[in-house]
């Protein structure tokens, strides 16, 4: 039987353990560059899924990742950064790996093979209606996978699936199906390589893009970032900073006015009365900056 896409072995490969070190690491890096660019051939469903996955956190569902292996570490990887990055409520975004936190310490093993797992997975999560699933497999039949969605589909959940395999599985009934058809690895079957990049770079796209859409990007600039360190505090006030155009120390006092909000100490540099005032404004602009600012002009120049 013809080994899937994800499972052949580069031809550029021969003789790979002959070759000078030199050779190898850009052999390595040109395949790396290879799997990246076939993103390009998805843009259209990646930005499809970002709209669904916005509509379902502005409807007040849950966006949920379920994957394993090193599908799971890149699920992993955009989830746990979108509460920091974007101000998303933590219990938002649920996380769903094959064999739970124990497989962090060893990826490899039967966790992917667990269809009852995934089945309780998704009923301990108490998903339902309203909530989006974000299945990653590169293969596009790993079990957990595939029972992590037929659980969801169950549950009325729509259904984002990404995987390196054309016509997999994993896209029968999809809402959104994303292939990522990325060439066959250097080291055959060693996906956390060229497929795992072009995995995490559609998934980057997509949770950045559902953030833009939700207002949470304004100018290239995070404005609904949680300032909960040195580092983000600092950035914060830079944001607001060049927003404004103020210099930091006033912008400073705008942060501290506003409880912490870059969004509201933006309105506030810009003539808000107050942050009750500038809450209602972003409010009434469903937490977009730039139609608030609008707002707050007209309101100024009324007066």
């Amino acid at each position: 039987m013809e080994p899937s896409r994800t499972e052949q072995r580069n031809d550029r490969a021969t003789g790979l353990d002959e070759k000078s070190p030199d050779v190898v690491v850009r052999l390595l890096l040109d395949a790396q560059i290879a799997a990246a660019e076939v993103v390009a051939n998805a843009l259209e469903p990646i930005a499809e899924a970002a709209q669904i996955a916005a509509e379902t956190i502005s409807g007040g569902g849950r966006l949920v990742y379920a994957a394993a292996g090193s599908s799971g570490l890149m699920a992993l990887a955009d989830a746990l950064e979108i509460p920091g990055t974007y101000g998303i409520a933590p219990d938002r975004i649920v996380i769903l790996i094959a064999g739970g936190i124990a497989s962090l310490n060893r990826l490899a093993g039967t966790y992917e093979d667990d269809v009852s797992q995934a089945a309780k997975d998704i009923a301990e999560a108490s998903l339902r209606a309203g909530d989006c699933l974000i299945a990653v497999s590169a293969s596009g039949t790993t079990p957990y996978a595939l029972a992590a969605i037929d659980e969801a589909r169950k549950r009325g959940l729509k259904i984002i699936s990404i995987a390196n395999n054309r016509n997999a599985p994993i896209f029968d009934g999809a809402d959104v199906a994303i292939a990522l058809e990325t060439p066959a690895e250097m080291v055959a079957g060693s996906t956390r390589m060229g497929a795992g990049t072009a995995q995490k770079i559609a998934l980057n796209l997509l949770s950045t893009l559902m953030a833009i859409h939700l207002g949470h990007v304004h100018d290239g600039y995070m404005v609904n970032l949680v300032a909960d360190n040195i580092k983000l505090r600092e950035r914060a006030v830079r944001i607001v900073s060049a927003i404004s155009v103020c210099d930091p120390g006033e912008a400073a006092k705008w942060l501290d006015a506003s409880g912490g909000s870059v969004k509201e100490a933006v309105l506030l540099a810009a003539g808000a009365k107050d942050a009750n005032k500038a809450t209602r404004i972003l409010e009434s602009n469903q937490q977009r900056l730039r139609p608030a600012l609008s707002e707050l002009k007209e309101i100024l120049g009324s007066r």
